[in-house]
C-alpha cells in the first residue's frame, strides 16, 4: 500500500509540475506589450528600460570587439591612426555632449535622438555585413558579429519604440511613437554619406554612436524611474 501511495504521489507531483511549467512557458512565449492587451505580457516601464539598456550594452560590446579586430587589420602601425577619417554620417544628428547636457534635454527630445541614431544605422550595418561577408581576410566570426549588430539595431529600435509608447500612455511624453520613429522624418538629409565611408571608419562611428545610445537610455531611465537602480 505504501508503494502504491508513493507512486500516486509521484504521478501527482509530475502532473502539477507539467501544468505549472506549461503556464510559465505560455507567459514567456507571449509577446511583450506596453499595456495589458489580450494575448500579450505587459511589462512595467522600468522593466522595459532594463531590457533595452541590457540590449544596448550587448550591442556596444560587439561593436567594441569588431572595432578592435579591424584596428589590428587596418591600422598595424600607430602612425596611421591620425589618417583615419572621423566624418560620421550621423554628424548631422544633434546629440548632447556629456551627461549634464543629456540630463538637461527634454525627455521627448532625448527619446527622439536615440531613435534617430538607431534609424540612421539600419542600412549601413546591413551593407557593412555584406561587405565583410565577401572579404577573404576576415573569418566567419567577424561576418556573424556584423550580422548580429545589424539585427540588434533593428530589435533595439523596436524596444525603444515600446518604451516611447509606454511613456506616451503614462503622459510622460506627448508625441505618438509614429511621429517620433518615422524613418522619413528621422533620417538625416545626407544619410547616403555612409556609402562613401570605409569599413573601419563606419565601425568606429557605430561604436561611438552605440555608446551614446546606451548612455542616453540610462540617463532617460534614471530621470523617469529613478527608484529602480539609479
Amino acid at each position: 500500500s505504501w508503494s502504491l501511495f508513493f507512486l500516486v504521489s509521484v504521478v501527482w507531483v509530475v502532473l502539477v509540475c507539467l501544468l505549472f511549467c506549461s503556464r510559465l512557458l505560455s507567459v514567456g512565449a507571449a509577446p511583450i506589450c506596453t499595456n495589458a492587451q489580450a494575448g500579450c505580457h505587459a511589462l512595467s516601464l522600468a522593466n522595459l528600460f532594463d531590457r533595452v539598456i541590457q540590449h544596448s550594452a550587448r550591442m556596444h560590446g560587439i561593436s567594441n570587439d569588431l572595432h578592435s579586430e579591424f584596428e589590428q587589420y587596418f591600422l598595424p602601425s600607430k602612425n596611421q591612426i591620425g589618417r583615419v577619417s572621423r566624418n560620421c554620417h550621423t554628424s548631422t544628428i544633434f546629440t548632447p555632449n556629456g551627461k549634464e547636457n543629456a540630463q538637461r534635454m527634454a525627455r521627448q527630445e532625448l527619446t527622439e535622438v536615440i531613435l534617430k541614431l538607431l534609424v540612421a544605422w539600419r542600412d549601413p550595418l546591413w551593407h557593412f555585413h555584406q561587405s565583410i561577408a565577401h572579404h577573404h581576410d576576415f573569418n566567419n566570426f567577424s561576418a556573424n558579429k556584423a550580422l548580429e549588430m545589424s539585427d540588434m539595431v533593428h530589435e533595439l529600435r523596436k524596444g525603444v519604440e515600446k518604451v516611447a509608447e509606454k511613456m506616451q500612455m503614462m503622459g510622460i511624453i506627448s508625441n505618438s511613437v509614429s511621429s517620433l520613429a518615422s524613418p522619413e522624418a528621422l533620417l538625416p538629409s545626407d544619410s547616403a554619406e555612409w556609402r562613401l565611408m570605409k569599413d573601419y571608419d563606419l565601425l568606429y562611428c557605430f561604436r561611438r554612436d552605440s555608446n551614446k545610445v546606451q548612455n542616453y537610455l540610462k540617463i532617460l531611465k534614471c530621470r523617469i524611474v529613478p527608484e529602480h537602480g539609479c
